[in-house]
């Protein structure tokens, strides 16, 4: 027996301590452009119990919300250590984690959370940036300190029960299974609701998720449905890691730290149905001092996002995404592979990321934020990243955001995002994005390469991109930017001319190569171009410079 619990214990220590699966941590920290802390990691007592001793019953039928309070309080109490979840299927209602506790899923663990709104009261949060009521999230810990979850089982937040479904997601053989469950249509009839109560939430609001339109807590509660908690909410918490299990099918965003800071989130399968609104993987915002690697995501909005806040909220907490290390992730579905926005109010800066696989994600690296917003996004550099079946940018950098996704949805407009060219002044409202480096990108069979789009009164600065082929029916497009650098690019394409520049300055392209059937012609727009350094043999019929733009400022 005393050799059973100290190969047990051994076992659990080699997982925390990161070769569990054969990675060294130190090679995490290689390469990094800029001064990486050394993130500090958890470690845990050796005590270890399991929730079967607190009254815990598996066979997903008798919910277990109790037996895994009793075994957190008590464990924590005591000083910390191991909750061991073992095989079976454990429903329960909300799990808050404590100092010191390591939530550890056996192989064959599966926690089920309750498809009962009732368990989940409304609490105050911040969601989607903003400062707002939601329903406790299925797992939460709030200014807790060495907190782990950890295992190869599986947690699934129920969220199908949650989440609201548009018609145009769904194949006909889908839906139908969809309607047969119940739920309530919207007026015309392509919407389905799980109840009534979610209805008049999704009615309640404006662009994105918060019902603005309701401002007490009492109107709130009978929109309750419709307040989808994120699955894995960690809000001031410091030395966090979540390492080994799948987090699947939340009610909204999946993970989402917050103000957080020493987070190593490492070989995690993250998924959601591509259907699920705001179905995002991982949604980290505020937080400092961070690693994410060796994880697989494959979810319905995006995937590896970073953010900071929005809009007054965010810029009123005032605190940036800092020093983070992303490696060897790979994104299956996605709106977005490495997304930074939209709230990005606090900022961001010092983010390295490398070594990731994108396969079929709608964008692959995707920046995107909107006027109002302000916050500056900053020393930013991504390489060896490689993509295929990419149907929309490779990258792409959209400063008019209003929430529709990649893929214009059948209730989507492409007119909501449209540019707006009269001059308006620079305030702390104003985004700012500079200093942005990609090096080795590679992407087939895709749709558009580079889509660098900045604001007229603040162009997005210093964005250089080098070592890179694409193989792409549309090429590149170049909009209120100053300072892009393209060094070996090379794009092959099939469709359109090859590169458009407007209202931009000091962009330098003589790195670039253009490979077409077509005659590669480069586009000139805007009476603001000072100097654009040109690929050499584009003259003639390969240049065209639009009336306002004076042939002395082309070189």
């Amino acid at each position: 027996m005393k050799k059973t619990i100290k190969i047990l214990a051994l076992s659990l220590a080699t997982l925390v301590s990161g070769n569990a699966f054969g990675q060294n941590i130190s090679d995490i920290y290689k390469n990094v452009e800029f001064k990486m802390p050394t993130v500090a990691e958890t470690s845990f007592p050796a005590t270890s119990v399991n929730i079967k001793n607190f009254g815990a019953v598996s066979g997903g039928i008798v919910k277990n919300t109790e037996a895994f309070r009793k075994a957190i309080d008590e464990t924590s109490q005591k000083g910390g250590g191991t909750v061991v979840i073992p095989r079976g299927i454990w429903l329960t209602g909300p799990i808050v984690l404590k100092n010191n506790i390591n939530l550890h899923l056996e192989d064959g663990a599966l926690i089920m959370f309750s498809r009962d709104f009732a368990d989940y009261p409304l609490v105050d949060v911040s969601f989607e940036g903003l400062n707002t009521t939601r329903c406790q999230s299925p797992i939460s810990a709030k200014g807790a300190t060495n907190i782990a979850i950890t295992g190869k089982g599986v947690i699934d937040g129920n969220g199908d029960a949650w989440r609201y479904v548009k018609k145009g997601k769904m194949t006909d053989g889908q839906w139908k299974e969809l309607l047969s469950k119940g739920g309530v249509l919207s007026v015309d009839k392509k919407i389905w609701f799980p109840s009534e109560s979610s209805k008049r939430g999704f009615e309640s609001t404006g662009n994105f998720n918060i019902p603005e339109k309701l401002t007490t807590r009492e109107q709130l509660e009978t929109v309750k449905d419709f307040l989808r908690p994120v699955m894995v909410s960690l809000v001031g918490c410091d030395k966090v890691l979540l390492d080994g299990p799948t987090f699947q099918n939340s009610p909204a965003w999946n993970l989402h730290p917050l103000m957080s800071s020493n987070l190593i989130l490492r070989n995690l399968t993250v998924r959601n149905p591509w259907y699920s609104q705001n179905g995002d993987g991982l949604d980290l915002e505020s937080c400092k001092n961070v690693l994410i690697y060796n994880n697989t995501f494959d979810v319905g909005d995006d995937a590896i996002c970073i953010k900071s806040g929005k809009d007054k909220d965010g810029r009123d907490r005032g605190i940036p995404t800092e020093n983070v290390i992303i490696k060897n992730n790979t994104v299956y579905h996605a709106h977005g592979g490495i997304v930074i926005g939209s709230e990005m109010s606090g900022g961001v800066k010092n983010l390295h990321a490398s070594d990731c696989t994108f396969i079929g994600t709608d964008i692959g690296l995707r920046f995107k934020t909107t006027r109002g917003r302000g916050g500056v996004v900053e020393n930013i550099w991504i390489s060896n990243v490689d993509m295929t079946g990419i149907p929309a940018q490779v990258i792409g950098f959209n400063m008019f955001y209003e929430g529709n996704s990649p893929i214009i949805e059948e209730d989507q407009n492409a007119d909501d995002e449209k540019r707006v060219v009269k001059d308006i002044p620079v305030t702390d409202e104003t985004p700012i994005f500079r200093n942005v480096f990609f090096k080795n990108i590679t992407a087939s069979n895709s749709y558009e390469a580079l889509s660098l789009n900045g604001l007229s009164e603040m162009n997005l600065k210093n964005i250089i991109v080098e070592d890179s082929y694409f193989d792409t029916k549309k090429a590149l497009t170049i909009v209120d930017a100053d300072g892009i650098t393209l060094k070996n690019v090379k794009i092959k394409y099939t469709d359109g001319i090859g590169a458009t520049i407007y209202n931009s300055k000091n962009v330098d392209i003589s790195g670039l190569t253009l490979e077409s059937s077509k005659t590669p012609l480069i586009r000139v727009i805007g009476s603001k171009t000072k100097a654009i350094k040109l690929p050499k043999g584009i003259t003639g019929d390969k240049l065209s410079i639009s009336k306002d733009v004076p042939k002395n400022t082309v070189k």
